[in-house]
């Protein structure tokens, strides 16, 4: 009883700010994109995209390898806080130096380089961000995580309309980003010192050493991700240019604010299966099983949403000079689908001590994302990313589905008769909408009652999911 609570009360609290940081994101998108135009927009989205790609090299997995010891061990808090800041102060140092250098070695304009540097000092504050944030994750306590993000979403969503109004430039926008993050950080640094006091930084060599190796596992899970799911922006502006990644990107843009939603599994789900490895493997099985089945529930009519009503989305939001982006939107869109699912089945592999597999599953991902894109980009441009993306995720579904089924959390085949009645519910659902053929305002109500009658109708809702609202309820 006190474990759901628990739960329902942090997803309260994380699904609260996602919903207000995404709609902070949906207007400072709609704002950035049409204020810079499709080329500058595609030279900040691939600034973003390098950058994230290379800070990757200021965590080495370390954020979730401290969430998971954690979670197990609370004493170590203070410990993974006093060696863990100092060691990933060190390696952002080289990480500018680094993304500088090449940068310049690759030969980019002088505007590229330089906005794609201030968004590397911004890449670094988010990576100490997410640490501090792991630790009390660990703790399940993301009020804290929480409420910093929305301060964040807030202050970049003011920022992007004082640089917009004042016609500040590129500069300024990646600027904007930057000053945001610095803020966060500051805030978090107030919280981890009310919390556990001031950090008594430590240079322990061993723990160092010790904590660097037993996070690559997670770090490089982390960095092959990272670069199949980034790695197509870089590769869409190297080999079809500015243009072509400007509409790329604002389709990449409305996705990743659904995807934006993923934190609330990240930030609940981990630390909770880390805890019920050790405590009862049983309910570790239902968890990973409800979790699977609710992010199909709720991400399944989403993305036929989406996909019915791409070109008026996309006009909506940046205007006629995006609409080359509908299609690369109707394909992106089905990856929210397989991005929660994987998600679920990484935290369950992290928490039962399988990370290793994990890698292998990215490393593999990442490798076929990339030769796929060289194939596809130039014959299909930003299209063949967007299908490249979708089938490395179902790619990484497969694998992960068949690295659990080797362990004692092979789903049941209740699930599969789970997942058969979903795709049925989705399939009446678009049948329903392109029937009908209203416009999206009506389609959503009209949608969400056809959709829940499907479920009731195929009898989807169980006596688990019942419990699990019985018990949300305190009946």
């Amino acid at each position: 009883m006190a474990d759901v609570k628990t739960l329902f009360k942090n997803v309260s609290w994380v699904t609260i700010s996602q919903v207000i940081v995404n709609l902070c994101a949906f207007l400072w998108t709609i704002a950035i994109a049409r204020y810079l135009g499709v080329n500058d927009y595609g030279i900040l989205s691939f600034a973003i995209s390098f950058t994230v790609l290379l800070g990757m090299g200021t965590d080495i997995g370390m954020t979730t390898f401290a969430t998971r010891e954690i979670s197990k061990e609370k004493s170590l808090t203070n410990k993974f806080i006093n060696n863990v800041i100092p060691f990933k102060v060190v390696l952002s140092v080289l990480l500018f130096i680094l993304t500088a250098l090449i940068l310049f070695l690759l030969g980019y304009d002088k505007l590229t380089i330089d906005v794609s540097l201030i968004i590397s000092i911004e890449t670094i504050f988010i990576c100490m961000i997410k640490f501090i944030a792991g630790v009390f994750q660990a703790h399940e306590d993301v009020r804290i995580n929480s409420i910093g993000d929305m301060v964040a979403g807030l202050l970049l969503l003011l920022f992007t309309f004082i640089t917009i109004f004042f016609d500040l430039g590129l500069k300024a926008i990646a600027m904007s980003y930057t000053l945001t993050y610095l803020i966060y950080m500051i805030i978090m640094a107030y919280e981890i010192i009310k919390h556990y006091g001031v950090p008594k930084f430590e240079l322990d060599l061993p723990f160092w050493i010790g904590t660097a190796k037993k996070s690559i596992p997670f770090g490089l899970s982390i960095f092959f991700y990272t670069v199949y799911f980034s790695i197509d922006v870089v590769m869409v502006q190297m080999i079809a240019g500015d243009y072509a990644t400007g509409l790329y990107n604002s389709a990449y843009k409305i996705v990743s604010v659904f995807a934006a939603f993923y934190v609330i599994y990240q930030y609940v789900i981990f630390p909770l299966m880390s805890k019920l490895y050790a405590e009862d493997t049983n309910l570790l099985k239902v968890s990973f099983e409800q979790s699977f089945k609710y992010s199909l529930l709720i991400l399944l009519p989403l993305s036929i949403g989406v996909y019915l009503y791409s070109d008026y989305i996309i006009n909506l939001i940046y205007s006629s000079q995006y609409a080359l982006a509908s299609p690369a939107m109707q394909i992106l869109i089905w990856t929210i689908v397989f991005l929660f699912i994987n998600g679920v089945a990484t935290s369950l592999l992290n928490s039962i001590g399988k990370e290793v597999s994990v890698t292998k599953i990215y490393v593999v991902a990442a490798v076929f994302n990339i030769v796929l894109n060289y194939f596809m980009i130039p014959v299909l441009s930003y299209n063949g990313a967007a299908i490249t993306t979708v089938l490395s995720e179902v790619l990484i579904l497969v694998l992960m589905m068949y690295s659990i089924s080797r362990t004692e959390y092979k789903p049941d085949w209740s699930l599969l008769k789970t997942v058969v009645k979903l795709i049925a519910c989705g399939i009446i659902l678009a049948m329903a909408l392109h029937l009908i053929n209203v416009s999206l305002w009506l389609a959503i109500p009209i949608g969400f009652v056809v959709y829940v009658l499907a479920l009731f109708i195929t009898r989807t809702i169980d006596d688990t999911d019942k419990y699990i609202i019985n018990e949300l309820l305190n009946r």
